[in-house]
Parts: structure tokens; C-alpha cells; sequence
């Protein structure tokens, strides 16, 4: 096989979530966006020993198991991996996946091979498949280049590209309504959309966030300073759509940078305020159009459900770390069962906007702090009963994971949204001498390849820990 080649072939098995594999005279290759049972045609961009990736180029033939999408641009978006998979199906394939992945990673630290199967309480669908999403951001763009102006999310692959999404079908319906309004004036005022290689023209973005539980919408439209908003016309047509929600803020937001990313250089408020309130678990929550919330509010119910059932075997009543703690969610659900929490979390807003959601519940034995995890821990005088970690995606930074082993809690429970970095994290609380106790996983993405994973751990023994990372690839 040569790098840069096209070929064809049929995919049989998946190694990660949306990662199949596609056998070709007998050589094994991993292609990203691609299920089993499809046959596809993919281009060679990887040609290393033990290592051939292809990038997909075309699909050949469904695989038998798919069935139509109810979004016409599925294929082109590739943001929703499943989509044309029965739900039944895509909880199938990620059980399957979990288990593999995190089956592995343990049979490389543990010498009880039974231990997985013991102790893998399954997969949990998500309690809405559809329009489940309570924040989307939309990108300005063409499809081709020097075409009409569109709405909606960057083609895999190609990134200059964008593409209408006036049917996706995991956004809430207000948020499809409110899509199409947007594009259409600003078609019909003839504004520019924002060129990122010439850096010229106007808009950027549109953020839209729902309160699931409320009701309560607040739009954001992010834009260069190179051209003007008419702010009464254009909140005067979101204020006229027919939404089953109610539209109780406008933003207008500039970004001069040339980053792609949403960056907030100066946010006005066009029309009533500048966040919603949405409610989990019998708790209240102020969002901000740049606040963290979890996508799913539905799911996230079952999630924090879960961390709290673990949190209860675990038995604590002292203190509770909330490492990673955005906003401050688990920190407050876990409030009445500790003596004082502890969050910790890097980003100032989100630091903020805890302080603010503590206020609200009239939670006081709840302190939220500002600043790198490897640090702040050392700032802390109160040691720990029990610690909580919900890192980033990349997982817990190995240093801050050692520093936070070497507390030596009893009990410690793991949130995490890519499994494979709990795969790799799993390794090195194992050679610290935790295994795990109980592991489940909760469909908060559905149509999509990702998933939550939540585990609890109990020290069964003191041990260095082994930061070398496991195969498992």
C-alpha cells in the first residue's frame, strides 16, 4: 500500500468510538467517521508499521444494520457519527466499545482478569435522542467557495467550508426556527460573512442556548467590527418567531481575532438580559452564552444521579474535593452529604458563575477556586475525604494525577468524557493502588460517537504509582 493512494474496502470491527477498521489484502486500516459493515473507499494518509490510517473519501454501500437519517446533511456534517443507527444499535456499539476499551486498559494493571465484567454495570441511553442539545453554535460561511452565504457547521476536512444544517435533528426545534430567520436577514440585508484567510467581513457566529427545564432562550450573534447591526430590527425579528420557548435575551458579541474559536472581546446586550436560568436535580443555574453547562440536561440528570450514588457507597461526610469542577454542578449536588467541597477549576467564568449558582441554592458550605488543579491543591490546608475528578477531555495532567494519588483517600470518583483518557488514567491509579469498584456509562451524545463514563474507585493498598501510559490502541 502507498500513502496518498485511494483504495477500497469493508469495514468490520471499530477500535475507538467512530474509528473502523477496513481490511485490504490483508492489512488492517483504521478509518475515522466509518461504521461496521460499510464499504467505503478512503485515501492512505498514514503508512507507518502497525500503524495505516485512511482518510474516508466515499461510501460505497451502507451497512446493512443503517437506516435513513432524519437530517438530510448528515453525511456532509459528520458531526453526528450514528445518526443513521436505531438508537438500540448505537447503544449496542457503544457498549461494545466501552467495554473493550476500558476491559483492556485493566488487563494491562490488574491481575484479576474477571475484574471488568464483575464490575461493568453497563450503558444508560440517554432519556431524549432527539433535539437533546441545549447550546449549539453556528458557523457563518459558503459551501464552495465564492457561493451565497450559509449557516450552520464546518465540513470534516474542510474547514473553510460550511454547510446549512436546516434539519438537525439533535437541536432543540427553536434552535432550527431561529437558524433559518438569521440567514434569512442577513440575506436579505446583504451582509458579509467573515473570511478567515483575508481576515475581511462581518459575521462570524451565532450562539443559541435553551434553558431544557425553563424554557428560556438567549441568542448571541458574534461579528467582526467591520460593518454594523441594526440591533432593533434584528432583535425585533428573533421577538416575532413563533418559538415554543421564550426569547428572554439578544447579545451581540465582536471578535476581531483571526482565531476560529469564540472569542469574547465585547458583548452588548440587544434586547432583555444576557443569560437564562435553567434548573437540574431540584437545583437553579444562571447561564451565560459563554458558560459551561452540559449539552444534554436530560442526560446530565442521570449522570449526576449516578456520581451521586457513588458518592453515597463511597460514604463520606467530611471533606470533598471537586477537581475540574466548571460551574460547580456535582460541588453542589454533593454539598449536603460533606462538610465542605472544595471546586477547583481554571477557568475564571466558570469560577464565577459557581460562586453565583452557590448563591442561588443558598449553598454556603461550598468554596469555589481559581486556578491550575497542580496548584491550587497545594493552597489547601483541609485534606480530603473523597475526591471527585470531571477533567477535560485530554484527562488529568500526569503530575496534578500524582499529587492528587498521593492524598490517599479512600474513595475517589471519575467523571469522564473520552474514554480512552480514562483508559490511560485508570493505569496510574492502579499502580497507586486504587482499583476500581464499580463503572458505568451514560449516553449523554446520542447520533454522536462520544460518551460519559463514570467510575468509582476504592485504595486497596498503597502503591508508587506507574505513569507509564498502556496500549490501548
Amino acid at each position: 500500500m502507498k500513502k496518498g493512494e485511494i483504495y477500497r474496502g469493508k469495514v468490520s470491527d471499530l477500535t475507538f468510538p467512530n474509528k473502523g477498521i477496513a481490511c485490504v489484502d490483508g492489512v488492517d486500516v483504521v478509518i475515522k467517521n466509518t461504521l461496521p459493515g460499510q464499504e467505503v473507499s478512503f485515501i492512505l494518509n498514514k503508512n507507518k508499521p502497525g500503524l495505516k490510517e485512511g482518510r474516508l473519501v466515499n461510501l460505497i454501500t451502507p451497512s446493512p444494520s443503517e437506516t435513513e437519517s432524519g437530517c438530510s446533511v448528515c453525511r456532509e456534517c459528520g458531526g453526528c457519527s450514528y445518526q443513521t443507527l436505531p438508537y438500540d444499535d448505537e447503544l449496542k456499539l457503544k457498549d461494545s466499545m466501552a467495554r473493550t476499551i476500558l476491559g483492556k486498559a485493566l488487563k494491562q494493571s490488574v491481575p484479576d482478569r474477571g475484574l471488568m465484567e464483575r464490575i461493568y454495570e453497563g450503558i444508560t441511553g440517554s432519556p431524549v435522542t432527539e433535539g437533546y442539545r441545549n447550546k449549539m453554535e453556528f458557523s457563518f460561511g459558503n459551501a464552495v467557495k465564492d457561493g451565497p452565504i450559509t449557516l450552520g457547521m464546518h465540513t470534516p476536512g474542510h474547514f473553510m467550508d460550511v454547510i446549512d444544517t436546516p434539519d438537525c435533528n439533535i437541536v432543540d426545534g427553536d434552535f432550527r426556527m431561529i437558524r433559518e430567520a438569521v440567514l434569512s436577514y442577513a440575506k436579505e440585508h446583504g451582509l458579509s460573512f467573515y473570511h478567515r484567510f483575508s481576515n475581511t467581513g462581518y459575521l462570524r457566529n451565532l450562539l443559541v442556548r435553551k434553558g431544557i427545564n425553563t424554557g428560556e432562550i438567549l441568542v448571541d450573534v458574534v461579528t467582526t467590527s467591520e460593518d454594523r447591526l441594526d440591533d432593533d430590527s434584528f432583535a425585533g425579528m428573533l421577538r416575532e418567531l413563533p418559538l415554543t420557548g421564550e426569547l428572554t435575551g439578544v447579545l451581540h458579541t465582536i471578535h476581531d481575532g483571526v482565531a476560529d474559536a469564540v472569542i469574547n472581546e465585547s458583548t452588548s446586550v440587544i434586547m432583555g438580559r444576557d443569560h437564562i436560568y435553567d434548573e437540574i436535580l431540584g437545583l437553579r443555574f444562571r447561564i451565560s452564552v459563554f458558560s459551561f453547562f452540559q449539552t444534554n440536561t436530560k442526560g446530565a440528570e442521570v449522570l449526576y444521579e449516578r456520581v451521586r450514588d457513588y458518592v453515597r457507597e463511597a460514604g463520606t461526610s467530611g471533606v470533598v474535593y471537586d477537581l475540574y469542577c466548571g460551574t460547580g454542578t456535582i460541588a453542589q449536588l454533593l454539598s449536603e452529604a460533606a462538610s465542605r467541597v472544595y471546586g477547583i477549576e481554571i477557568v475564571p467564568e466558570a469560577v464565577e458563575a459557581a460562586k453565583v449558582n452557590a448563591g442561588l441554592n443558598r449553598i454556603n458550605n461550598v468554596e469555589f477556586l481559581c486556578g491550575d488543579v497542580l496548584k491550587v491543591l497545594d493552597e489547601l490546608s483541609e485534606k480530603p475525604e473523597l475526591i471527585i475528578l470531571d477533567p477535560p477531555r485530554d484527562g488529568v495532567n500526569p503530575k496534578a494525577l500524582r499529587k492528587i494519588l498521593d492524598y490517599g483517600v479512600d474513595n475517589i470518583v471519575y467523571v469522564s468524557c473520552k474514554i480512552t483518557s480514562l483508559a490511560r488514567d485508570l493505569h496510574m491509579m492502579v499502580g497507586a493502588g486504587y482499583l476500581p469498584k464499580k463503572i458505568s456509562v451514560i449516553d449523554m451524545f446520542p447520533r454522536t460517537a462520544n460518551m460519559e463514563s463514570c467510575v468509582l474507585l476504592e485504595r486497596v493498598s498503597n502503591r508508587k504509582a506507574d505513569s507509564s501510559t498502556p496500549n490501548i490502541n
